[in-house]
């Protein structure tokens, strides 16, 4: 990891609507836009509205962010990808570009039923998980960083 060149972290999911998402716009609010973040997914879909909806409550929005595929990034030196979901960890066990990859097995809120408030109470705890996960991730960069 050259300390010139920005840390490159790619989440991966299943459909890039929801979990990824929310990380990629969790980390580049939490770095300040010092870490190159982006998202993907096996098969993408569109944004889920309620993971949206969810970030803008803290103040993030994501609503710009566009839903990709993995396709996109094979090849690029990435020096962390990140699995969000366990289907896209069993369909992309192998990154080749990626210096260090990572599992969260993260519970998937786009299967969330019920009520708005139950549905959105499900979106919550998985942003306050990939919040935590982000923070504690951020700190290992930033040890390794005064390493080199």
């Amino acid at each position: 990891m050259n300390e010139m060149e920005p840390t490159r972290i790619l989440f991966l999911c299943t459909a890039n609507s929801c979990r990824s998402q929310m990380a990629e716009g969790l980390l580049r609010h939490l770095s300040g836009g010092t870490i190159e973040v982006a998202s993907a997914g096996t098969h993408p879909k569109t944004i889920h509205p309620d993971a949206i909806r969810c970030m803008a409550e803290i103040g993030i929005d994501i609503s710009a962010q566009r839903a990709k595929s993995l396709d996109l990034f094979l090849g690029e030196h990435i020096d962390y990808v990140i699995t969000v979901c366990d289907q896209a960890k069993e369909s992309c066990p192998l990154f080749p570009g990626a210096a260090e990859s990572l599992h969260w097995s993260v519970l998937d809120p786009a299967l969330a039923q019920g009520t708005e408030e139950e549905r959105m109470r499900i979106f919550r705890q998985v942003r306050e998980e990939l919040k935590e996960r982000i923070e504690e991730l951020l700190k290992r960069i930033a040890l390794k960083k005064q390493r080199v």
